[in-house]
């Protein structure tokens, strides 16, 4: 059975960070892009980041260029968020996710990647 979870999330000030994490098992997602998608109340769930197979592509929302790091660590099957100067704008429940396609590719995935963990909270109060 494969599962995505993640780990980290939490309630954190405007201009603070946090350190996502997420823990793929079940299958090999040697051959997988694995990132990181998002859905604040009320809205679409988007891509926030991710990183393809062989680490040489990422992508990075618009919003969170500058701020926010995708890495993963393929012998553990593991991907990470580094979120720097979060704001309350970033609230959101964010999803750990693998697909085949390229990152690039991850906005037009419309939220719903082939494979996609349960979600954890990340509160950024003002």
């Amino acid at each position: 059975q494969v599962q995505l979870v993640e780990s980290g999330g939490g309630l954190v000030q405007a201009g603070g960070s946090l350190r996502l994490s997420c823990a793929a098992s079940g299958r090999s997602f040697s051959r997988y892009a694995m990132g990181w998608f998002r859905q604040a109340p009320g809205k679409e769930r988007e891509a926030v980041a991710a990183m393809s197979y062989n680490l040489g592509t990422t992508y990075y929302a618009d919003s969170v260029k500058g701020r926010f790091t995708v890495s993963r660590d393929k012998a553990k099957n593991t991907v990470y968020l580094q979120m720097n100067s979060l704001n309350p704008e970033d609230t959101a429940v964010y999803y750990c996710a693998a697909d085949v396609n390229s990152p690039l590719v991850w906005p037009n995935l419309f939220g719903n990647p082939e494979f996609r963990g349960q979600g954890t909270l990340v509160t950024v109060s003002s």
